[in-house]
């Protein structure tokens, strides 16, 4: 094996989790969107969603693993789970750890969507944009391979689709239904009573 396996190995796997982790982020807001209507919505399409969602949290995973067992760079746990406990660019791993913990957020929120207040796994879930932008700026400013042709255009082009998608997402959205507030019942009196 070569002498490097490790630190090549946290390279690709962090590549392919931002990858990851920006197809999940598209197709969730192609599924919040009426591009598949809701009456047409087959359930293959949500678990697509989750099937990324849960790859991503696999690759990160692999990523912080290499990390730690590769001798190139010396990172112990802590430096990836601790923000600026790093010694290397701190701020930029920094980024990286506060989205690691942001994706694992909303893993776990999301398979106990059933059990949570929807108004706060929305919430919750609505991180996952931010997840997005500190993961890209974490892969920009740590990442060995920022400066690659293939990278670079692969990740603008990325950044401009989660964009798009944002901006048609807000620009379409439907709006809210208002509820109709029941009509109280008269209260009790006493001639009510006789």
């Amino acid at each position: 094996m070569s002498e490097q396996f490790w630190w090549y190995l946290a390279r690709a796997s962090g590549i392919v989790a931002w990858a990851l982790l920006t197809a999940s982020v598209l197709w969730g807001i192609f599924l919040s969107t009426d591009l598949f209507p809701k009456y047409r919505r087959p359930a293959w399409l949500l678990d697509l969603h989750r099937w990324l969602g849960g790859l991503t949290v696999g690759f990160v995973a692999v990523h912080m693993a290499s990390l730690v067992v590769d001798s190139y760079i010396d990172f112990g746990f802590a430096d990836l789970v601790v923000p600026y406990a790093a010694s290397w660019k701190p701020g930029p791993v920094a980024l990286g750890v506060v989205a690691m913990w942001g994706l694992v957020i909303v893993e776990v929120t999301s398979l106990a969507m059933k059990r949570l207040p929807k108004k706060v796994w929305r919430g919750i879930h609505l991180t996952s944009y931010l997840t997005f932008w500190l993961g890209s700026l974490h892969g920009t400013l740590a990442g060995t391979d920022a400066t690659q042709p293939i990278y670079l255009v692969t990740s603008s082009l990325s950044v401009m689709a989660v964009i798009f998608a944002v901006t048609y997402r807000i620009l379409n959205r439907s709006p809210k239904r208002r509820r109709t507030p029941k009509p109280e019942s008269p209260p009790i009196t006493a001639d009510l009573l006789n």
